[in-house]
């Protein structure tokens, strides 16, 4: 149906101009959207085996996800109330120099940075060993 039929300006047929509305939309809004770093699923998936083996010893009790413009952070607590004793966090734009990935104590220490989250991980992953009698 031309704007002529719909009481437009008295355009034809053959001069109906057509705009694609739909993608005009989705460019303005991924170009409006904020941009955000965030753990992938087996990221998390890492993070929280380590996480769910501290919390079955009684070490930890709570955590916190933040997803912010640069990196994601992952908050551990001893009890809800206080300062993360660890934060795992994710920096992309170190991902060709030190890492993107650092595991940084409660006084903000850097324990450890690497390229691979499992590797970094370890500095906090205090398995329960059993000692040969």
């Amino acid at each position: 149906m031309s704007m002529a039929h719909e009481g437009g300006a008295g355009l034809s047929d053959s001069e109906t101009i057509v705009l694609p509305l739909a993608g005009r939309r989705r460019e303005s809004t991924i170009r409006s959207a904020p941009q955000v770093v965030a753990f992938h699923r087996n990221e998390l998936n890492e993070i929280l085996n380590v996480y769910g083996r501290q919390v079955a010893a009684g070490e930890w009790r709570d955590y916190a996800i933040d997803m912010l413009r640069d990196r994601a952070v992952f908050s551990i607590f001893r009890m809800s109330s206080e300062i993360p004793i660890y934060r795992v966090e994710k920096t992309p734009r170190l991902a060709r120099r030190q890492g993107a990935y650092a595991v940084i104590g409660a006084t903000g220490l850097i324990l450890k940075r690497g390229h691979e989250l499992k590797t970094v991980l370890r500095v906090i992953d205090k398995r329960v060993k059993l000692a040969a009698v």
